[in-house]
């Protein structure tokens, strides 16, 4: 009978394996050091490429003030985004940090503001790579004016959307086929680009750089109040996609020891390159030059640079197609994995945390939210600026997202200080909890606060087009969750009761975080004998999974149990 008995149990315990591995898959770790300093500079690192002439058409002779001001939000924004991602490795990047500090109904909102950001870097950055191909080919910018149910749309440039839409389209086909693919292409190009535009500023330094010409733009070019606000809020999307590093945490081999070296070597660099590149520009030509090749402003740049400029321009015109390129894939990456995250938690419909079978890529979500980038690069492509119009809305969805994050941080250093942190935020302020135990509140932390939140602030005073579609967007989206949540008896501004101890030490140990997971055993069993806790796990909704991880070797991964692990 007993043998009876076990052999069921073991039939039981087989078929389940069995439909776990047939119905569902995780992602595949496949992103080391390289990959992951890549994915951040691949979405990062170009957008100098297409900021430099919008922020130069509207700050002018102030357009490395704005640079200035961008850049050390930016490196608030990048220190918060370290120490996260290196504590929480999981897919989702802000979105899941706000809904671990914040709960369900804040995370969806963060989440929701990134995609947008997200669509929008697929659509504009495509388009950015068709314009500096067609520095080769300027016919390929023809403009002509086109009726679309009785309304005129004059100055569209049909030939360049259609070049973007078949980049769209390509991306989305290589992100599908899976993660190795895609960082590698990556890896390759983020190679070739750290190189090539180094040479650009030491050469446009050494040859043609004018103080005279800087200083005199500085004082007799300086906009009105209006303008630099504007330009000040557009400098933002030049360090808009740290975000990607995060993103990738989950697939990151070690992200632990990974995530703080490359986001502290990618803040780095790309504060440089933004700072020396609008330095330059003032000091070489007149903004109003650049204003009028926002297509290709940093090939035009380039072709000015004495003895190399024949040379250098169409060097640096296909250099900054490639760029763009791999910041849009950056995007198509993005999109998809937020979306992903956020499927898996109950914030979106469970049909959009589909894996391919075969590729192990979310490929429900590579498809839908690439189509709404091509619609957002349609619909700005009936207006004669479509790089205007796309830029707009872009800092309106990471600058509250940002905001949010900031939030998190400081959220999590006092209700989460157990979780182990391989990187912290500095300057901080030690205070004492009732337990007994030290929480540090991060400085940095405040201040980035303050000044993203001044952003949002610059956002929809200045962007007309923001202040509209970034709120529609959100209000659509809180649509979705609503409907969703209700259709699955889920509160909708309450959270699901999940247990993220359980689930934080699954990732740690399929990252080969031992030491990290060890760590956070010894501080939950101080939690509990503080608290007086008893060792239970807490039960989660029938049907809910907090993070698609297995472990190979079974639950326990083939390791020996640790006493006060949560079963």
């Amino acid at each position: 009978m007993a043998g009876q008995i076990k052999a069921d149990i073991t039939g039981i315990q087989q078929t389940a394996e069995g439909m776990l591995q047939t119905n569902h898959h995780s992602l595949r770790r496949a992103v080391g050091v390289w990959g992951s300093y890549t994915w951040g500079y691949a979405d990062v690192g170009a957008d100098v490429y297409v900021a430099l002439g919008i922020v130069m058409a509207a700050a002018q002779g102030a357009t490395n003030v704005a640079f200035l001001f961008a850049g050390l939000v930016y490196v608030m924004v990048g220190l918060a985004y370290t120490e996260l991602a290196a504590a929480y490795p999981m897919a989702g990047g802000g979105q899941f940090y706000v809904l671990r500090g914040l709960g369900d109904f804040w995370g969806f909102v963060a989440g929701w503001a990134v995609l947008l950001d997200f669509t929008i870097d697929i659509a504009l950055f495509a388009l950015a790579s068709a314009g500096y191909i067609n520095f080769f080919f300027p016919v390929l910018n023809t403009r002509i004016n086109i009726a679309i149910l009785g309304l005129s749309f004059p100055g569209v440039q049909p030939i360049l959307i259609l070049e973007a839409t078949i980049f769209v389209v390509l991306l989305t086909l290589l992100n599908i086929v899976g993660v190795r693919e895609s960082s590698r292409f990556n890896e390759i190009l983020g190679a070739l680009d750290v190189v090539s535009e180094s040479a650009i500023l030491f050469f446009g330094f050494l040859f043609a750089f004018n103080p005279t010409l800087l200083v005199h733009q500085m004082v007799t070019q300086w906009p009105d109040p209006y303008h630099l606000a504007y330009g000040a809020s557009l400098a933002i999307i030049s360090f808009v996609g740290l975000e990607s590093i995060s993103q990738a945490s989950q697939e990151t081999i070690r992200p632990g020891k990974v995530v703080p070296r490359t986001s502290i070597a990618l803040i780095l660099t790309v504060l440089i390159y933004a700072l020396a590149f609008s330095n330059l520009s003032l000091a070489m030509l007149p903004w109003q030059s650049f204003a009028m090749h926002n297509g290709d402003p940093v090939a035009w740049l380039a072709s000015h640079i004495p003895i190399l400029g024949l040379v250098a321009g169409p060097y640096v015109a296909l250099l900054g197609a490639t760029l763009v390129l791999i910041s849009s894939n950056a995007g198509v990456f993005g999109a998809s994995r937020i979306t992903y995250s956020m499927a898996r938690f109950e914030l979106l419909p469970s049909w959009f945390a589909k894996v391919h079978p075969r590729f192990r890529t979310p490929v429900r979500t590579l498809v839908v939210f690439s189509g709404f980038a091509l619609l957002e690069l349609w619909l700005a492509g009936l207006s004669p600026n479509a790089y205007d119009v796309l830029g707009n809305m872009y800092a309106f969805g990471a600058a509250t997202a940002y905001m949010l994050v900031f939030v998190s941080l400081l959220v999590l250093r006092f209700t989460d200080p157990w979780t182990p942190r391989p990187f912290k935020v500095p300057l901080n302020i030690r205070i004492r909890g009732k337990d007994g135990e030290i929480r540090l509140l991060p400085i940095i932390g405040v201040m980035g606060f303050l000044g993203i939140s001044s952003i949002v602030v610059l956002v929809v005073l200045t962007h007309a087009i923001g202040r509209i579609a970034g709120p529609a967007w959100i209000l659509l989206g809180l649509l979705i969750f609503i409907w969703h949540r209700r259709r699955r008896k889920l509160p909708v501004y309450k959270s699901v009761k999940r247990n993220w101890e359980k689930e934080q030490l699954h990732v740690y140990e399929d990252a080969g975080e031992y030491d990290l997971a060890d760590e956070l055993r010894e501080n939950l069993a101080r939690k509990r004998r503080l608290h007086g806790e008893t060792n239970k796990e807490s039960a989660l909704p029938a049907g809910t999974r907090v993070v698609d991880v297995p472990l190979p070797g079974g639950a326990n991964g083939g390791r020996r149990k640790h006493k006060g692990d949560l079963e």
